[in-house]
């Protein structure tokens, strides 16, 4: 029940931002150029929501809580959700859904062509992220097809870093921690092989020894 309480608490938690976004919008409080001010609010929580996601395991192995590991499934679907309000920004409200123009914008600005490829990563990831899908793919083919979120992080960085020209403190911000996560990720991979590594070269010495 308490994680019941937990998981709707944190779902509203998670609309926070929406919220008030909406209601700076409704009390006309977006500033001289309101598409702007959507844009750049729906892609940092975008990025947020990814780096919260991926932050989630690691946390959970530092502090052994496993009961977090059932909130990385909602947060991840939250990072597509203010994905795609990202992206329906770019495409309606200030492309009003020209085609030849966004195609020229892709192929034309580099931080065009990265947002876009984050956003696409994250689609086969919601969609997937049911219980029934994690079935059908397997459990391995499942976590193999999910790590495209670290793509999708990368992608979503670079793309904030080539879009600010000037004051570049707050997309290195995101960088620096996406960093440290993958980093864990590494580490998390790389440390039982180099264990297991130092235990088949330790073997012969001993037998020697002996």
């Amino acid at each position: 029940m308490k994680l019941s309480w937990l998981k709707v608490a944190g779902f509203l938690a998670c609309l926070a931002p929406l919220e008030r976004l909406g209601w700076k919008a409704y009390s006309g409080n977006l500033g001289a150029n309101p598409i702007e001010a959507i844009t750049h609010a729906t892609g940092d929580w975008t990025l947020i929501f990814l780096l919260i996601t991926l932050a989630v395991t690691p946390l959970r192995k530092l502090t052994k809580q496993l009961w977090m590991i059932r909130f990385r499934r909602m947060l991840g679907l939250f990072a597509f959700f203010y994905g795609l309000l990202h992206f329906l920004t770019y495409i309606w409200l200030d492309k009003f859904f020209d085609l030849r123009e966004m195609l020229a914008d892709v192929g034309k600005r580099r931080f065009i062509a990265a947002g876009f490829t984050a956003f696409v990563l994250l689609i086969p990831l919601a969609i997937t992220s049911t219980s029934g899908w994690i079935r059908r793919l397997g459990g391995r083919r499942w976590r193999l097809l999910h790590r495209l979120i670290y793509i999708s992080a990368i992608a979503g960085v670079i793309h904030y870093v080539w879009l600010v020209k000037a004051d570049l403190r707050k997309p290195l911000q995101y960088a620096f921690v996406l960093l440290i996560l993958l980093g864990c990720r590494l580490a998390v991979w790389l440390v039982p092989k180099v264990r297991q590594a130092a235990a088949l070269s330790s073997g012969p010495a001993e037998f020697s020894h002996e």
